[in-house]
C-alpha cells in the first residue's frame, strides 16, 4: 500500500511542483513557508520550543485554526509551563494563528508527508501527543509519529461528503491510518458514522460537537465591530448588505442583486470578502466594469487610504471577514450558489445576524440545520431568490432581527465543545 502511495506522491510532486515553483518566482507566494514544508525548521522556532508536555497542534488552514483557538487556550489553562506548537499548512492560516491562537509556544508549517522529511521534524519537535484538528491525514506522518510512541488524538473531526467518496473508494488503505490514531472526537454523529465505514474502530470515536461555537461566540465583541467600523469609515446603524466568502461565479450575482437592492434603498453599502484575496482586483475590475466606480479595496486602506463615499469595499486581506460580519444589515455566505460546498455560516450567526445561503451546502449541513431550524438561515437557489428574500426580510426589521438573535442562541447554546476536547487530550498527557 505504502509503494502505491509513493508512486502516486511521485507522480503529483513531478505534476504539481514546476507550478508552484512558477507562483513562487512570479508572485512570491508560498515563499515563507517552502523551506519548512522540506523540513528546515529555523533555530529560532526550534530554541522557543521549551517546556512539558510537548504538545503538537495541527490545523492545516484558517477554518482549522478558528476552531483549534479555544482548544488550545483550554489546553494552556491545565499545562501553563507546556511546549504547545502550533503547525499550519497554508500561509493564511499561520497568519490567523499567529492573530488568535496568542497562547502557543512556537508556529511554524506543516512539513510534506516524505519519510525523511517528516522523520526530521519529529526529531526536531519531540512531541508527546500530537493533536490533529478536523481531517488532514497524512499516512507517512501518522505511521512515523505512531513508530515514534507519539500519541495522536484527533480533534472537530469531519468528513465532508467529497471526502468521503474518496475515503470509501480506498477504504482498504486508510482503515490501518485511522486505527493508528489513539482517539477521535468528531463534530457529529454522521462523521462519526463515516469514520467507522473508513474502518475506525467504534470505540475510539467520540461525538464532542463543534469547537468552533466556542471560538466565534467568545469573540463576537462590541470591541472587535467598532474597530472595524472605525477603520472602514461605516456608522452605526448604515444599511450594509455583506457578502463573505464568494467564489467566482458568485460576484457578479452579487452584485446584480446589490444593483436591485439600490433601487428601493438607496443609501445602502456593499462589502464583498471574496473567499481567497488574492481575487481582489479581480472583483474590483468586475465591479467597475459592472457599473461600480465607487469602489476601495481593504488593502489600499491598511495603507492609510480613507473611505470618503465609497459605497462599495472589497475586502481583499486575510483576517476581516469575521469582525465585517458585525456591520451587515442583511448577509449572504458564498461557495453556496457555485459547487463549493458552502461556507461557515456559524460566523454571521454569532453577531446575531440572519443569513442567506445557496443549495451548495455539503460542508456545513450540521450547521446549515441549526440555522434553519432556528428560523436564521435561508436556503436560496439562485440571485432571484436572493433578492426576493432579502427586500421581504428588510421590510420587516423587527423579524429579521429577531431570527438573527435565534441564531446568535444557536451558537451559544452549543458552546463547550472545546472543554470536551480538552478533557480528552489529558487523559494522554497523565
Amino acid at each position: 500500500m505504502y509503494i502505491l502511495y509513493n508512486f502516486l506522491l511521485l507522480i503529483g510532486f513531478i505534476v504539481i511542483f514546476p507550478y508552484y515553483l512558477a507562483i513562487i518566482v512570479l508572485t512570491g507566494k508560498y515563499k515563507k513557508s517552502l523551506g519548512q514544508k522540506f523540513g528546515f525548521v529555523p533555530r529560532d522556532i526550534y530554541e522557543r520550543m521549551k517546556g512539558q508536555p510537548r504538545i503538537w497542534v495541527h490545523a492545516v488552514s484558517v477554518g482549522e485554526v478558528t476552531a483549534a483557538a479555544p482548544i488550545i487556550s483550554s489546553i494552556r489553562d491545565h499545562f501553563p509551563g507546556a511546549c504547545i506548537v502550533l503547525s499550519t499548512g497554508t500561509e493564511t492560516g499561520q497568519e490567523m494563528a499567529r492573530k488568535i491562537c496568542t497562547q502557543v509556544t512556537a508556529y511554524f508549517y506543516y512539513p510534506l508527508d516524505i519519510p525523511f522529511v517528516v522523520k526530521k521534524v519529529i526529531r526536531t519537535v519531540n512531541p508527546d501527543i500530537f493533536i490533529l484538528v478536523e481531517t488532514e491525514l497524512w499516512p507517512h506522518f501518522i505511521r512515523i509519529s505512531k513508530a515514534q510512541g507519539t500519541k495522536i488524538v484527533m480533534v472537530n473531526g469531519r468528513i465532508s461528503p467529497r471526502s468521503f467518496k474518496r475515503y470509501k473508494l480506498t477504504r482498504f488503505f486508510w482503515k490501518g491510518i485511522v486505527n493508528a490514531i489513539d482517539e477521535i472526537g468528531v463534530i457529529s454523529i454522521i462523521d462519526a458514522d463515516r469514520l467507522k465505514e473508513m474502518g475506525a474502530r467504534p470505540e475510539k470515536i467520540h461525538v464532542l460537537g463543534n469547537a468552533k461555537y466556542d471560538s466565534l461566540a467568545a469573540k463576537a465583541s462590541p470591541g472587535f465591530r467598532e474597530e472595524i467600523a472605525s477603520r472602514l469609515g461605516m456608522h452605526p446603524g448604515e444599511p450594509i448588505f455583506v457578502a463573505g466568502s464568494t467564489h467566482e461565479g458568485e460576484d457578479r450575482i452579487v452584485f446584480d442583486v446589490y444593483r436591485k437592492i439600490l433601487d428601493c434603498y438607496p443609501d445602502f453599502k456593499l462589502i464583498l470578502i471574496p473567499r481567497h484575496p488574492e481575487r481582489g482586483q479581480d472583483v474590483l475590475v468586475l465591479a467597475k466594469t459592472l457599473g461600480f466606480e465607487d469602489c476601495i479595496v481593504m488593502s489600499d486602506i491598511a495603507k492609510g487610504k480613507k473611505r470618503t463615499d465609497e459605497r462599495v469595499v472589497i475586502i481583499d486581506v486575510i483576517g476581516e471577514l469575521f469582525k465585517v460580519y458585525s456591520l451587515a444589515t442583511v448577509v449572504f455566505c458564498g461557495g453556496s450558489l457555485v459547487q463549493r460546498g458552502g461556507q461557515n455560516i456559524l460566523e454571521p450567526a454569532a453577531w446575531g445576524k440572519m443569513v442567506f445561503y445557496g443549495p451548495s451546502m455539503e460542508d456545513f449541513r450540521e450547521e446549515r440545520e441549526l440555522l434553519e431550524a432556528a428560523g436564521a438561515g435561508v436556503m436560496v437557489r439562485n440571485g432571484a431568490e436572493l433578492l426576493g428574500g432579502i427586500l421581504n426580510f428588510l421590510a420587516d426589521p423587527e423579524e429579521l432581527n429577531r431570527r438573527g438573535s435565534r441564531g446568535r442562541d444557536i451558537v451559544i447554546a452549543n458552546m463547550g465543545a472545546a472543554q470536551r476536547y480538552a478533557a480528552m487530550i489529558r487523559m494522554h498527557l497523565k
